[in-house]
């Protein structure tokens, strides 16, 4: 340990390396932890306040250990942070031989075969999906990774799906491209690497496919580290669940119609029975008029219409199965198109007879899709038995994982009662830096005048502070309307700032848009409530609705409440209360950034203060002084900025 405090010290090579690196008590303690479980091969879940650093504090002893390391992490964007920034800096730092491999799913790279079957086949919906296509190849036959990050084609473009795999449709070692794959080619660099920056979702499919005795995709390792694990609770539900949805039913059918034309163009049985089955689906889909919902299973036991779409369109699969079976000798590809019909078969045909007391049965509704999902009630368990086989350390690492320095929710969700535990606060002074303001006489939060006077009591604090705002609803609805009063009063007030709404680009777009012009203000929802870095004067204000409870409608939430209440325990406390802390946490922790930054957060519920569990939900937050005064909060504003704070008018009562 005696080594880490003299690589943590103000002199040490972390601070000749890292130009803003700092001495951090807290950060020399966290990776104090992190190497003591590495040697003891244990789980630590540490909670590492915004401002200490914590991914130094984990990259430093675990690029020391000399063993194999893999991270997860939330996101994409993260990941590449690692590889190409942090991990590069803490390597020379620390002067070590360590070989780094990035990893992502197979979705993020070219597949030469289906870009190559795509070109050749020039059946494009739009013109643009046709250029798309033709700059994916040029790209494809000048990167060395086939990361479509590194491209210039938008990665929301229609021709990516269309040149890219699926573990269902990708044709292995029996590929024409096998031996120049670059799926395959990141896979070897991965499993010749000391360390693996993977994401979250990698690592949980990973975790599925060995379950069914697939080849793994993650190489055997001696510690694995997990950043922004807060995430990994909702990551392991989505894996652990089965799924059978319309888009992978039409892409089915595009890819037997592709290989058909390709392998049996002579065989005129196989295109009816794809056009047949692609019918069955797009009519399931029309059952729903609603645009995107949530349905538990049992709330569709009197829909007949469903149920006889269903039939049909089980039907329709079945057909094409069989026509697929005559011909697969034919080609791999229409081999892998019969594997892919069987399994899918089978999937709904389990959704459709039932599933365990363990798991629930739902459907979800997009704007053109649908699935059918099946769901467990509890990840621990499972994810306990699939990261039991091998003796490793396991580190957990946010921002936000426990309510109120207690971890049992966390510990609980993930199976890890037996982690050791710990939590340092941020560096950052909020007593100094920030305020908490909870405005008086709003109305209940499930009010319908409750969006229309949040927007009217942030007036004032959005004119004082010169824009620079974050206004964060906990639905999209709310936001919606939220920004429709929110322009028509800003025009009342002959106020200027620009004004954004989450969904008029993508998230990185817009936050360069907000951090450029310095005085926006940024109406959003759950996108911007986590993994959004604003420093300096261009965020000062953040304003939250309320308190952010997960909708009790849920089918999913609303089983595993049931499930818990029916086991005499209370369901709120132990459950929905937990998840909206750690979620109003990473809300607020937009606000301060660094030393430097200053700034309010307004918190729009006021059952913060006349419930009970308030004062539960206020002790997990920084320790920021409160007040109920608009003029103080509007003035604390103006300090930051200078400006003479225009009167602050009280939210009224409704």
């Amino acid at each position: 340990m005696t080594e880490l405090e003299s690589l943590f010290s103000a002199s040490g090579p972390l601070a000749r390396v890292m130009q803003d690196f700092r001495a951090r008590p807290f950060q020399l303690e966290m990776a104090q932890a992190v190497a003591r479980a590495i040697e003891e091969r244990g789980a630590l879940v540490a909670e590492a306040g915004t401002g200490t650093g914590k991914t130094v504090a984990y990259l430093v002893p675990a690029l020391l250990s000399g063993g194999k390391v893999i991270i997860s992490t939330g996101t994409k964007t993260l990941q590449d942070q690692l590889f190409d920034r942090d991990i590069p800096l803490v390597r020379e730092a620390l002067n070590v031989p360590v070989d780094v491999a990035l990893l992502k799913g197979r979705a993020n790279y070219v597949c030469r075969h289906h870009l190559e079957r795509a070109l050749a086949d020039g059946r494009l919906p739009t013109r643009q999906d046709v250029a798309d296509l033709a700059a994916i190849d040029s790209f494809a036959r000048l990167s060395a990774t086939g990361d479509k990050a590194d491209s210039s084609v938008p990665e929301y473009s229609g021709a990516w799906p269309l040149a890219t795999s699926t573990r269902e449709n990708c044709l292995g070692s029996q590929c024409g491209h096998y031996e120049r794959c670059f799926v395959m080619e990141a896979r070897r660099k991965a499993l010749a690497a000391d360390v693996v920056v993977v994401n979250h979702h990698l690592f949980f499919a990973d975790l599925a496919l060995r379950d069914e005795g697939v080849a793994e995709l993650l190489p055997a390792c001696n510690t694995v580290i997990f950043d922004e694990a807060h995430q990994l609770p909702d990551t392991a539900t989505l894996f652990f669940s089965e799924s059978v949805s319309t888009t992978q039913l039409i892409t089915l059918v595009r890819d037997t119609r592709f290989e058909a034309a390709a392998g049996a163009k002579d065989y005129a049985a196989l295109p009816v029975a794809a056009q047949a089955l692609e019918k069955a689906t797009r009519d399931l889909r029309l059952v729903f008029r609603q645009e995107a919902g949530r349905f538990a299973a049992r709330e569709l036991d009197d829909r007949r219409d469903f149920a006889e779409a269903l039939d049909q369109l089980m039907g329709a699969l079945d057909g094409m199965a069989g026509e697929l079976r005559g011909q697969a000798e034919r080609s791999e590809g229409l081999k892998r198109c019969w594997q892919r019909a069987l399994e899918i078969a089978e999937r709904l045909e389990r959704w459709r007879s039932g599933v365990a007391e363990t798991h629930v049965k739902w459907l979800e509704l997009f704007g053109h899709s649908l699935h059918l999902n099946s769901t467990p009630l509890s990840v621990a368990g499972i994810f306990g038995e699939r990261m039991a086989g091998e003796a490793r350390a396991c580190i957990f690492t946010s921002a936000t994982l426990s309510v109120g320095r207690d971890f049992g929710h966390y510990c609980g969700q993930m199976g890890l009662q037996e982690a050791r535990t710990a939590s340092w606060d941020s560096p950052y002074d909020f007593a100094r830096q920030a305020l908490l303001y909870i405005p008086e006489g709003l109305p209940e939060p499930n009010t319908p005048a409750h969006t229309e006077a949040v927007v009217d009591a942030a007036l004032p604090l959005i004119e004082a502070a010169g824009g620079g705002v974050f206004l964060l609803f906990t639905s999209l609805r709310a936001m919606r309307n939220g920004h429709e009063r929110l322009r028509g009063a800003l025009e009342t007030r002959g106020l200027d700032f620009p004004l954004l709404l989450q969904g008029e680009g993508s998230r990185s777009e817009m936050l360069v848009r907000f951090r450029d012009l310095g005085n926006a203000v940024l109406v959003g929802s759950q996108s911007f409530w986590e993994g959004v870095d604003v420093r300096g004067e261009a965020l000062s204000l953040v304003v939250i609705d309320k308190l952010p409870f997960a909708p009790p409608d849920d089918p999913v939430l609303a089983a595993r409440i049931d499930r818990m209440n029916r086991e005499g325990r209370s369901a709120f406390f132990e459950y929905q209360l937990p998840e909206a802390v750690i979620t109003l946490k990473q809300g607020a922790g937009r606000l301060i950034r660094d030393e430097s930054d200053r700034g309010v957060l307004m918190l729009c519920d006021p059952r913060l203060l006349s419930r009970s569990y308030g004062r539960r939900v206020i002790a997990s937050l920084p320790p920021m002084k409160l007040t109920r005064k608009a003029d103080e909060a509007a003035a604390f504003l103006s300090r930051r900025t200078g400006a003479t704070p225009a009167p602050a008018r009280p939210a009224r009562k409704r």
